[in-house]
């Protein structure tokens, strides 16, 4: 089933709809997510500071995926200009010295 998803507040409850769908207390939740039982309560309560990194570890254990829809008119622009974006990031990190990839 698709929610359309406009603000933080959204996702948030989104994401703890779904966790209580899957019977899953909060405290349970996050501790087998790997996050702190506070920083999922962010997460819930639509937080505007969470960490982009967490927000999608705790969407990713919970069976959540993220989409968003382009308008038809730029879909075929927006797609070639994301696949160079993903190239040169692949290229950049690729180049970063001392860093794991």
């Amino acid at each position: 089933m698709e929610f359309q998803i406009d603000s933080p507040e959204k996702l948030g409850l989104l994401i703890r709809a779904s966790r209580k769908a899957m019977s899953l207390r909060q405290d349970d939740a996050a501790g087998s997510i790997g996050v702190s039982e506070n920083f999922l309560g962010k997460v819930e309560r639509g937080g505007e500071t969470v960490q982009w990194g967490k927000l999608f570890l705790v969407m990713r254990e919970l069976g959540l995926n993220l989409s968003v829809e382009v308008p038809d008119e730029f879909s075929s622009l927006t797609e070639r200009h994301l696949q160079s974006l993903l190239d040169k990031s692949v290229r950049d990190k690729a180049a970063a010295p001392g860093e794991d990839a």
